[in-house]
């Protein structure tokens, strides 16, 4: 039926339906559902390589989406103001030191976010430069690792040696470079990082720290002194080859043009596709004929750094990131991309399972191996207080291109690099709190 045909009683009905809707009182409208308040942002500041940035974002990514958080990565350059979190390499150091009133203690930034730390869990062979005279975390060792020697097994192949017999002291050592060198290899032997290698780890690893309690200089006594002149014999023979005084030399065992590198545990992850590189891994070499035997190497590397004057809601971002990164899980995680030791037993062990499965990825347990021991576990390193190792770089130079014997050039080393300190006390404090 069309509409003009319809009975007026159902007009009349739809007339009385709408006066009666129209005398309604009106509703009240409604209210719009608040929008999302976003997580307070804050930022992560570093200085990694352009790969390592990426390796950071892809962390700093995953926090976001899992925790809701406004995690942003931002550069941190020399003599920038901190950043709410910021990510401290070894050379970098002096920064913090430099300015303490800038930064605030990590278990004090936790403890005000009501977030727990519980610094037993953390080893304690990697939180020995973290703490304070009062045993509390002032910064997280997130990325540490610990100085091992990598080798190209198919170099040890080609000179006849086994590849499966690395030398343990350094008397050893000399007899493989030998071989090395007899097959071709122009550069048997090479050493990123110098200082932190040949000066705060051999001194150690012969029970004979590099700095006294007191932080003064003592890397000129007679077991450095016979190292590095023999290190300078080596570089005389061709035996032995320094690139530079970071990780120069890295890149040229990557290529397959060193056959022995002694460097950061951490550098695996690098070296896994090096080219023509069977990659073997072994302790620090150490000298057998010093009193006391072979003492632990130490532990070092990137760490993170609370700054100081930020918000309540900033220090609760910064907390849930901190406790983000030391789950087991992302332990692993950050293992599997940066080769850092695992901070805690239950990372440690998480490590182990997902992790350790062949030869080339032994390198976690030789590191844990090489840090085992009562020995000496100094605070502060030679390699950590920027203008003392430049000194110390230096005067090791002179030595390498034979301007200066061993005995001569540690000296000046000890004398410069404990004048500066006397001119600048606050450097000879592990912790600026």
């Amino acid at each position: 039926m069309s509409y003009r045909f319809r009975p007026l009683a159902a007009l009349v009905a739809l007339a009385f339906v709408c006066s009666a809707e129209a005398a309604k009182p009106a509703k009240p409208a409604e209210k719009a559902a608040p929008a999302p308040v976003a997580a307070t942002a804050f930022e992560l500041a570093h200085n990694l390589s352009p790969a390592g940035e990426e390796r950071l974002q892809a962390v700093v990514d995953r926090f976001n989406k899992e925790n809701g958080g406004n995690l942003k990565l931002t550069r941190l350059e020399k003599g920038d103001k901190p950043a709410g979190l910021n990510l401290l390499r070894r050379y970098d150091m002096s920064e913090v030191l430099s300015q303490p009133k800038s930064f605030m203690p990590l278990a004090d930034m936790m403890a005000k976010a009501g977030q727990p730390l519980n610094v037993g869990e953390l080893s304690s062979e990697l939180k020995a430069s973290a703490t304070n005279a009062k045993g509390k975390l002032v910064a997280l060792p997130l990325i540490y690792s610990t100085p091992v020697m990598f080798y190209n097994k198919n170099a040890f192949r080609k000179a006849k040696l086994d590849p499966d017999q690395p030398p343990k002291t350094w008397f050893e050592m000399q007899g493989v470079l030998d071989k090395l060198q007899d097959a071709g290899y122009a550069c048997p032997y090479t050493s990123s990082w110098p200082v932190w290698v040949h000066v705060d780890n051999v001194s150690n690893v012969s029970g004979n720290p590099a700095m006294s309690d007191k932080a003064q200089l003592t890397f000129n006594g007679l077991p450095q002194v016979k190292h590095i002149a023999m290190m300078a014999t080596w570089s005389k023979a061709g035996f032995f080859r320094v690139f530079g005084r970071q990780d120069e030399a890295s890149k040229k065992f990557h290529e397959g043009e060193c056959a022995m590198i002694t460097t950061d545990s951490r550098e695996y992850v690098d070296f896994r596709d090096a080219k023509g590189v069977e990659l073997g891994v072994a302790p620090l070499p150490y000298h057998d004929d010093v009193y006391g035997g072979r003492q632990n190497t130490l532990a070092d590397g990137a760490s993170l750094w609370v700054g100081a004057g930020r918000s309540a809601a900033e220090y609760k971002q910064a907390a849930k990131f901190v406790s983000f990164v030391l789950s087991p899980e992302m332990q692993v995680e950050i293992v599997r991309t940066y080769g850092g030791l695992p901070l805690t037993a239950a990372a440690r062990a998480a490590a182990r399972s997902k992790i350790l499965k062949d030869d080339s990825d032994r390198t976690l347990e030789v590191a844990y191996e090489s840090l085992k021991g009562n020995g000496p576990r100094p605070a502060l390193h030679v390699a950590d207080i920027d203008p003392v190792r430049l000194i110390a770089d230096e005067e090791l130079e002179t030595v390498w291109a034979n301007k200066k014997p061993a005995k001569a050039a540690l000296d000046t080393a000890v004398s410069r690099g404990n004048a500066v300190l006397g001119a600048k006390p606050g450097l000879k404090k592990a912790s600026p709190f």
